[in-house]
């Protein structure tokens, strides 16, 4: 199993010392866990995007591109860019950009995100959300694989012979679909082919695996082998201790903290308690060898090779002691047991397509 630590870049007081970071102090933090991630051989760091307090990743393609003059092989993901309010020209040229700096790195997540804030905000209706999405990613493929694009639709205004520069590093960026709560998604990553990205955080997990079932389901429907199926899921909250015990106790500032803002009242999780979100949900508190037979649990319902993990709002020292323990203690293992050809080899580059089909 491949594991990506990713953001969101929540900026709240801390739970436990009553500190508080400056913008600017959060944004040295991301960078400084994203180079502890590569340093500590995780695969991949994503950075998610929202628009509103209290989280600060309302431009991901700026922090990423900070993230890859630090690092050097860590892939970087958005966690996710919500396409449904964004223009695709501009996210065509911006993610393009970043995928020279980056060397080839950028994978990117789509979603239409789960804050409601947005859409007032970018000019388009809650009701709208799939419409949009569909229609703007549709657009981005095509200024990405086409030169002289002539395009008319609904949410931006039309297009006639644009070619939008850069043209990206990599012969194709890949794109995977974020997956939280509609088959909207699932069947649009099943009609491209594309592999999914569970977001796992906040429901029991039939309400997950049931879209992972009907994302297989499509893929078939649309041609295309489903026992090659690629998906991601996340995992909740994380935090390890000595003993399941341990883990709980030192967590459960930090669980009351998140339980009481807007964003996590947004996400209606039914359960009503830490234990109850350990127990039945996805959230991995607790000793290593709990969390990885959660992790196996999950991934016999699931069938996914890549994992999120999260670490945002714990101390700095914590979060390096959290990232460090998942590293030494659990990732050994999921790499054993679950096997994962995701990047496994390099990015193919604009125009090296093109020589290995001539050399063939």
């Amino acid at each position: 199993m491949k594991v990506a630590v990713f953001s969101l870049m929540m900026n709240l007081p801390n739970a436990v010392t009553g500190e508080s970071l400056t913008a600017q102090q959060k944004f040295h933090n991301v960078i400084s866990q994203a180079v502890l991630a590569e340093t500590l051989g995780f695969d991949a760091y994503g950075v998610g995007e929202r628009h509103g307090a209290p989280f600060l990743s309302s431009a991901p393609p700026v922090v990423l591109t900070a993230i890859a003059s630090r690092t050097t092989r860590i892939r970087l993901l958005t966690t996710v860019t919500v396409l449904s309010v964004l223009d695709p020209v501009r996210v065509a040229e911006d993610y393009a950009t970043l995928d020279h700096l980056s060397g080839g790195r950028l994978e990117m997540i789509i979603g239409k995100g789960n804050d409601p804030r947005h859409y007032p905000l970018f000019g388009i209706t809650e009701e709208e959300q799939w419409d949009s999405m569909e229609e703007r990613y549709r657009l981005l493929k095509q200024l990405w694989t086409e030169e002289n694009v002539t395009w008319e639709g609904k949410y931006r205004p039309p297009l006639r012979e644009v070619t939008t520069f850069p043209r990206p590093y990599q012969a194709s960026i890949p794109v995977w679909h974020g997956s939280a709560s509609s088959t909207r998604s699932t069947e649009l990553a099943a009609k491209f082919g594309e592999p999914i990205f569970s977001s796992n955080a906040f429901h029991p997990q039939a309400k997950y695996k049931a879209l992972i079932d009907h994302y297989r389901e499509r893929l078939a429907y649309y041609g295309h082998d489903p026992a090659k199926a690629v998906v991601g899921a996340g995992s909740g909250s994380l935090y390890l201790g000595n003993t399941t015990e341990e883990a709980i106790r030192r967590y459960r500032p930090y669980y009351t903290a998140f339980s009481a803002t807007e964003s996590a009242k947004h996400n209606q999780s039914p359960f009503h308690s830490l234990e109850d979100q350990i127990e039945n949900g996805p959230a991995l508190i607790g000793s290593p060898e709990k969390v990885i037979e959660k992790i196996m649990n999950y991934h016999e319902a699931f069938g996914h090779t890549v994992l999120s993990i999260g670490v945002d709002g714990l101390t700095e020292s914590e979060q390096q002691e959290q990232l460090q323990r998942f590293a030494e203690e659990v990732l050994p293992v999921l790499r054993r047991e679950i096997p994962s050809r995701v990047w496994e080899s390099g990015p193919v580059l604009a125009g090296e397509e093109t020589a290995v089909l001539s050399e063939s």
